[in-house]
């Protein structure tokens, strides 16, 4: 598995399937676009994925539908190999967009046209985040979306210039031109063509970034087998997802990180699923280590709707569309968003190694700060979470809340974060499940106060 062949990474930009190979596997998609592709548009501010000023757009097909599903990214902690068989869209393509709707080819897109019309920039240096973020909920939307919605898909993109008010109603009225819309034939027939000379995934190989003269390789495996297999090979190799964590490590730390296996690209690991209940157990939601942050905490809500507030409030849209709940549990900050909850909601974790798997309770995973029970070979493969089986709220036989203290309120770490479930029989407590987070060393129940 280790000796798979290499070869370049391909990806759709600007209408072309580009080819790049030669860079370190760490190249950051924005360092590619400013430095290779010379689009320079898109902007570096803070390069930790919070400020929003690098915000590009990532579509891939949908294996199912066919159909180009888009997500804004940032791109300033996105590893360029995990760009491998989608396409990535600019400010610059947007601008070509609106150039090719106006008559005297000098127009601007609608999005683009209502932050001039509402004086919706100031320095500038922001504006093509905004920009992304406004195409997005642009592309997404045939109507302009409500405010409080529209301030959400905006939640990634920082900057408070010109008052911010400005820039809302701009998102307001870019609905009110004459539509113009991405073409997306020709970026599914590229995307498909990609698919169909992909093979089993890709294996590329590039300098590294500090250490002249030696080489590093990043893995992206399709399938759960080949996965486990790979991890099986390589156990010391570092495993990524979204990059929303390691992407930092190489910029504010120059760590290098050796041999990589992507799991953003494991068909099985992206999936949830509904299992029914059977006997005395509930029903159980099955969220695939490699699920998006927002696809999980999406499910997470449809079924226990007294999480949708805190779901909005993790991280920002960029982070969740990326990051994963599986690499949120398994990084094991004592600060993440998501181990709270589920050690509420008795979580237990799916791990793999080669052909076999074992499950773990949450509570049981972590032992001390970045510390956890991950045995060699092994990883997070799925995460099991029973739902509530009498209902919620008053006067039901079951309740869950969700609470979170931060300086901001959006797109920000927790301060303190706590997921609290009761099981009541009349007016008794007969069950308690209090998961902490920001308390200790990683997050915690709390078996005394249970």
């Amino acid at each position: 598995m280790t000796d798979h062949p290499t070869r370049p990474i391909r990806f759709v930009h600007r209408g072309q399937i580009q080819q790049v190979d030669g860079l370190p596997p760490t190249t950051t998609v924005l360092q590619w676009l400013r430095e290779q592709a010379r689009c320079t548009g898109t902007k570096e501010g803070c390069a930790e994925g919070d400020c929003g000023a690098c915000t590009v757009v990532v579509a891939e097909l949908d294996e199912t539908t066919g159909e180009l599903q888009r997500r804004t990214v940032n791109s300033c902690i996105q590893f360029l190999p995990t760009l491998d068989g989608q396409a990535l869209f600019t400010v610059e393509d947007v601008s070509e967009l609106g150039r090719q709707a106006s008559p005297d080819g000098n127009g601007l897109h609608p999005c683009q046209e209502a932050l001039v019309s509402c004086h919706g920039s100031q320095c500038g240096f922001c504006t093509p985040g905004f920009v992304m973020s406004l195409w997005h909920a642009y592309e997404q939307s045939p109507t302009a979306l409500p405010r409080p919605a529209l301030a959400d898909a905006l939640a990634g993109n920082l900057c408070r210039c010109t008052g911010y008010r400005p820039i809302l109603d701009a998102g307001e009225r870019m609905h009110d031109a004459p539509k113009v819309t991405l073409d997306e034939a020709p970026v599914r027939a590229l995307l498909q063509q990609l698919a169909d000379n992909s093979g089993n995934g890709l294996a590329y190989e590039g300098p590294s970034r500090s250490q002249p003269g030696t080489r590093q390789r990043f893995h992206s495996p399709r399938t759960l087998d080949e996965l486990a297999a790979l991890r099986a090979a390589l156990p010391q190799a570092r495993l990524l997802a979204g990059s929303t964590d390691i992407g930092l490590w190489v910029n504010k730390q120059f760590r290098e990180l050796g041999e990589v296996i992507h799991l953003g690209r494991v068909r099985e690991l992206r999936t949830t699923a509904l299992q029914a209940a059977e006997g005395d157990a509930p029903a159980t939601l099955l969220i695939g280590a490699g699920a998006s942050l927002e696809s999980a905490w999406s499910a997470l809500s449809a079924h226990l709707p007294a999480l949708k507030e805190i779901w909005l409030r993790f991280a920002s849209p960029p982070v969740r569309h990326a990051g994963t709940m599986g690499g949120n549990v398994a990084n094991g900050s004592p600060i993440g968003d998501s181990a709270p909850i589920l050690l509420a909601l008795d979580a237990s974790l799916v791990l793999r190694r080669g052909p076999a798997t074992r499950e773990l309770p949450l509570s049981a995973f972590y032992l001390d700060y970045m510390k956890n029970d991950l045995q060699p070979g092994e990883f997070v493969q799925a995460i099991r979470v029973p739902l509530l089986t009498a209902g919620v709220g008053a006067g039901a036989g079951e309740h869950l809340r969700a609470y979170k203290v931060s300086k901001r309120r959006d797109s920000d770490i927790s301060s303190v974060c706590a997921g609290l479930y009761l099981r009541m029989e009349g007016e008794r407590i007969a069950e308690a499940r209090l998961g902490w987070g920001g308390l200790a060393g990683t997050a915690r129940r709390a078996p005394a106060t249970e």
